[in-house]
């Protein structure tokens, strides 16, 4: 299995997710054009993808899914009440449904998407397993449920939010309510949230670990790294690679092997 941030943070996300003959992508909220750049930049092709999974109705997160999805005559996988709150964007497309918290099979993977608490609909992240073993994605929540924790617990790889440093943010230029906002159990986790969550998540088969969703205006990659290398010196459960994505260009391609 392998993963790839295409983009993540506040004005666009993708992830490619690749696991033998299946390649999704989790999330489209860049255009269709700028996806398929991406993917042309870590070699693959828009034709080899075979559905955009979704979580959340965000612009963010689904704002080129229906344009993609038209021009590659793939399905766009999304939960019910996500589907209906943004139908805007999904006209004329082939949609595939799911319920929060049961678990379905896509190709050659079983995926299992949970509840998380964010400003949304509905919004899930997603556990995604393949003979080589489990995938967690949970970006875009206010707080790490305890249900969060045990979903990302068997993982070999997750990506999780890291969005803004506490300082920074309440420092920084944006107004009092949307601080408050991302301050919220249904805003966005900070990096010592981020670092608090991986540290109850840690097992000796976690291989690596992407801090997602970064804002670039109340955030530093290099604090956000701080944070989750600080907390794994801590500890000597593992040694996991930690990749940060950024918004502007592709992560490192990250591989689990069975």
């Amino acid at each position: 299995m392998r993963a790839c941030l295409l983009a993540s943070g506040s004005k666009g996300n993708s992830l490619f997710i690749e696991n033998g003959e299946t390649k999704l992508l989790l999330d489209a909220g860049l255009s269709a054009v700028e996806i398929l750049r991406r993917l042309h930049a870590i070699g693959v092709e828009g034709s080899e993808i075979n559905a955009i999974m979704i979580s959340h109705e965000h612009q963010d997160h689904i704002r080129g899914a229906g344009a993609l999805a038209r021009k590659l005559k793939i399905p766009v996988i999304l939960s019910y009440p996500t589907h209906k709150e943004a139908s805007r964007y999904l006209a004329k497309t082939q949609v595939i449904e799911f319920e929060s918290g049961y678990s379905f099979c896509f190709r050659d993977l079983a995926i299992d998407p949970f509840p998380i608490t964010h400003d949304a609909c509905d919004p899930v992240g997603f556990v995604i397993e393949s003979s080589d073993g489990a995938m967690g994605v949970a970006t875009d929540l206010g707080i790490a449920t305890r249900l969060v924790v045990d979903k990302l617990q068997k993982c070999r790889i997750v990506i999780v939010e890291s969005n803004h440093d506490e300082d920074m943010l309440m420092n920084g230029p944006y107004p009092w309510h949307l601080k408050q906002r991302i301050r919220s159990r249904h805003g966005h986790l900070s990096n010592n949230d981020s670092a608090a969550l991986l540290e109850e998540i840690l097992h000796p088969c976690l291989e690596g670990v992407f801090l997602a969703h970064l804002s670039e205006v109340n955030n530093d990659p290099s604090l956000a790294h701080s944070a989750a290398t600080i907390m794994l010196a801590s500890t000597n459960i593992c040694s996991p690679k930690l990749i940060v994505g950024t918004q502007d260009q592709v992560s490192e391609i990250f591989c689990i092997n069975g």
